[in-house]
């Protein structure tokens, strides 16, 4: 029993899972570098194994990214990083752009686009309480900690920069 809770006392139950909610795995697929005039990104895919992303959502999140990054919308100038492309349902798609920054700290911007959108806009983000990752994306997030964290403890050179580029994963989640 965790500390703080006594043996015997009932929990009140977690109503934020619906009662018909149904978890299935998702599978996360990396792809190629995305590359910026100076900084590389890792890419994710992350869907159902019998609904990937199609590949023209792909190529249009790739792009949408070069030219946020030319318009200066987004900078992440000499940032490593990933961005994580998330199939949710049948045709809304979150793109999340995360860079290192500060040594440690994990910086994000989010993106999505619905079957109605021709592009990918930015995603308001509510209040101070907000979601973050879910369960599916944090599994990206998880390796890329590790990643970098390999990467922080090592030399820092070009080779271990070049190794982080290419550690991802590939697999369920």
């Amino acid at each position: 029993m965790p500390d703080g809770i006594a043996a015997g006392v009932d929990l009140p139950p977690i109503t934020s899972v619906a009662a018909d909610y149904i978890h299935r795995d998702k599978l996360i697929t990396p792809g190629d570098l995305v590359v910026l005039p100076d900084s590389r990104l890792k890419w994710y895919d992350i869907a159902l194994a019998d609904t990937p992303v199609p590949v023209e959502i792909h190529a249009l999140a790739c792009d949408f990214i070069a030219r946020e990054v030319a318009a200066g919308s987004l900078r992440v100038s000499g940032e490593p990083g990933f961005a994580v492309l998330h199939r949710c349902g049948g045709d809304f798609y979150f793109l999340a752009v995360c860079t290192w920054r500060n040594e440690n700290e994990l910086w994000e911007t989010v993106y999505a686009k619905t079957a109605a959108d021709t592009d990918f806009k930015l995603f308001p983000l509510p209040g101070p309480h907000r979601g973050t990752f879910c369960v599916w994306e944090l599994g990206t997030v998880w390796h890329e900690q590790q990643a970098w964290r390999r990467y922080l403890r090592s030399t820092r050179d070009a080779a271990a920069h070049a190794a982080y580029l290419g550690d991802s994963y590939a697999g369920p989640v």
